[in-house]
């Protein structure tokens, strides 16, 4: 079984990290050529993942790994090292598929901004930090290269720092993220506790959890797998720190594609199906994992049926989604989960990509403010249509056979999960049927001189677009092989007809009444808004989660700040400005005494002498 193409997987990371120090080091130098550098850099790596992923389908490969001891002290030894499983060949292929198409489409979408060569820089090393994430053979590294996700996330949401809102997107995006990271930071620490021989390789973990031979009791176990999903929460923007993600979308929108689609929010899936034999040794975990989940889907998805920023549309969509594969995951379908992170990020990158066409042509992110470009911009409508019915189930098309295969495995393990994800699939039809018939249908605005993007920005369109439509034929329930390839032995294969039909119907539905309210006018949308207003500004203020959080933590924490601000200055600089002052008190009294008068120093005597008199006489008396 040949691993040759397994041995150099290190140098996926390699490649965009190496275009990261050059555009870093030659800077603006590099301003013409510095995106042709990370696109290329990029391009090495999907060829290598595309070669990995060759090797492992057709030769049946074992998993590969090599690492080295990195620190001992004593008995205790840290290693380092990469591993190749078809998990992570399969996301090798996703991340770098869609950087790479990124990093074509930013040529056109970045190419008058003055920090070009900056933003493909950061674009290198966010791509290369989530492709040693991947690689990590243990959870340490992995810590560190989450760590640097979450780095360069910051560093692109508020790549517009002139921008306050970009700022303040950036801030959210590393504060909110955190919480989760703390999670996670402890959940390592456990592990590194309680396993035998402090071990933090997932080949070990695998080997202990899934023996259930009782090593680590089942408290602790569900303990250290709720805070790993912690962690999970925080960067794939579950319920309740899923705050910071449609605040992302202040970054430039090849970014929020980059984010959405292939790097951070996936590597909370990601995580997850990594540890899953942590999680499956805990039913409580699961049942968590899996009603997080669902209740984020449903939760999302209402809250996009009212937001009029394109983006942000988009962005409480990817909310959903990875709801789903949570749901996925908490009902026991890793194939299920990752299916949908598959299709998912084809989709959703040509979503947001086709949202990006759009606002470089029309300059504004307001779906009201739109209208009729489905004449002007044909390439970029059609391929957003095809992601729109991808998003909303439609068959054939891929994300029909993902969600299907989800709601399937939750109707088997837990019904009543599998009505709340029907329901959110039908708001999820709705919200791009209104989404894609405000935008592209009707006529178009007086004013609003649109015209289709350069082709550097619509051939990754294209090419999205098929996969969007192909990617789904990869499990389907007459083609199990995904799931075979993925888990071998213990592949699911999740059939049932009736889901098929019902999860069809409930998207054809979502869809026809939006085109009944936004193309027909059978629905009259004024009336239904004047009828439950009040919903509709509790959806457009999204359920006050912020405020709340601004209530709950933000403006205690503030408060409590100013207190330490005011014990600051006046308790702990005022000793030391009493401190400072007593000194030079001390010091100028000194000056006087030593003035080098010699009168002064007789007088001194003098009085020194009488003090003695005194003292001795009236020690004496009494």
């Amino acid at each position: 079984m040949s691993t040759f193409f397994a041995e150099y997987a290190w140098l996926v990371p390699v490649f965009p990290f190496a275009a990261f120090l050059v555009l870093t080091a030659m800077g603006k130098g590099l301003k013409k050529t510095g995106a042709w550098i990370g696109t290329i850099a990029t391009f090495g790596s999907l060829v290598l993942s595309l070669c990995i992923a060759t090797e492992r389908i057709s030769g049946n490969a074992a998993d590969y790994s090599n690492q080295y001891n990195w620190i001992e002290i004593g008995n205790m030894k840290l290693t380092a090292g990469f591993e190749v499983t078809n998990l992570s060949t399969l996301m090798l292929v996703i991340v770098t598929l869609v950087s790479f198409l990124v990093n074509l489409y930013s040529q056109g979408y970045m190419k008058n901004d003055e920090r070009i060569s900056t933003f493909f820089a950061y674009v290198a090393l966010f791509t290369s930090s989530m492709l040693g994430l991947i690689l990590s053979d243990n959870l340490l590294t992995f810590f560190i290269f989450w760590e640097l996700v979450g780095v360069c996330s910051f560093l692109l949401v508020g790549f517009w720092y002139h921008k306050p809102e970009a700022k303040a997107a950036a801030k959210k995006a590393f504060i909110v993220t955190r919480v989760g990271d703390l999670g996670l930071l402890i959940a390592l620490l456990l592990l590194f506790w309680y396993m035998p021989g402090h071990a933090l390789d997932f080949t070990t973990i695998h080997n202990v959890f899934d023996s259930q031979a009782g090593v680590i009791s089942t408290g602790i176990t569900t303990l250290i797998a709720l805070l790993i999903f912690l962690g999970a929460v925080g960067k794939s923007g579950q319920f309740p720190l899923h705050v910071w993600l449609p605040d992302a979308m202040e970054g430039p929108t090849p970014i929020s594609a980059l984010i959405h689609a292939a790097t951070m929010v996936a590597a909370g899936v990601f995580l997850v199906a990594r540890t899953f034999d942590i999680f499956e040794a805990s039913q409580v975990a699961m049942n968590t994992v899996a009603i997080v989940g669902a209740f984020t889907a449903i939760f999302a998805a209402t809250i996009g049926l009212a937001q009029n920023d394109i983006k942000r549309i988009l962005a409480f969509s990817t909310v959903s989604q990875l709801g789903y594969m949570m749901l996925a995951l908490g009902v026991g379908s890793v194939t299920g989960a990752m299916f949908h992170l598959l299709t998912h990020a084809f989709f959703k990158a040509l979503l947001f990509l086709g949202a990006g066409s759009v606002i470089h042509s029309v300059h504004t992110q307001d779906i009201r403010e739109m209208g009729g470009l489905g004449s002007k911009m044909k390439i970029t409508a059609w391929t957003f249509g095809i992601g729109a019915l991808a998003l909303s189930g439609i068959p054939p098309f891929s994300g029909f056979w993902s969600k299907d295969a989800i709601l399937t495995a939750a109707l088997d393990k837990q019904p009543i999960l599998f009505i709340v994800g029907l329901v959110a699939a039908f708001f999820t039809a709705l919200y791009m049927a209104r989404l894609f018939f405000l935008v592209f249908v009707g006529k178009p605005r007086e004013g609003q001189h649109a015209k289709e993007s350069p082709a550097v920005m619509t051939i990754p369109l294209i090419v999205l677009a098929v996969l969007a439509i192909v990617a789904g034929f990869v499990e389907t329930p007459f083609n199990g092989w995904l799931g075979q390839w993925l888990m071998g032995d213990e592949a699911e294969h999740h059939v049932s007809g009736l889901v098929m039909v019902i999860s069809a119907a409930v998207g054809l539905l979502g869809l026809y009444i939006g085109w009944l309210m936004y193309v027909k006018g059978t629905i009259r949308r004024d009336a239904v808004s004047a009828r439950v207003s009040g919903l509709v500004t509790l959806l457009e203020r999204k359920y006050y989660i912020d405020e709340l959080y601004q209530l709950i933590f933000v403006k205690p924490l503030q408060s409590f700040g100013k207190v330490l601000e005011l014990f600051d200055y006046y308790v702990v600089d005022g000793i030391v400005r009493i401190s400072g002052y007593s000194v030079s008190a001390i010091g100028r009294l000194n000056s006087r005494l030593q003035s080098g008068q010699v009168q002064t120093y007789a007088l001194s005597v003098l009085i020194g002498i009488v003090i003695l008199i005194v003292a001795i006489a009236g020690r004496r008396f009494w």
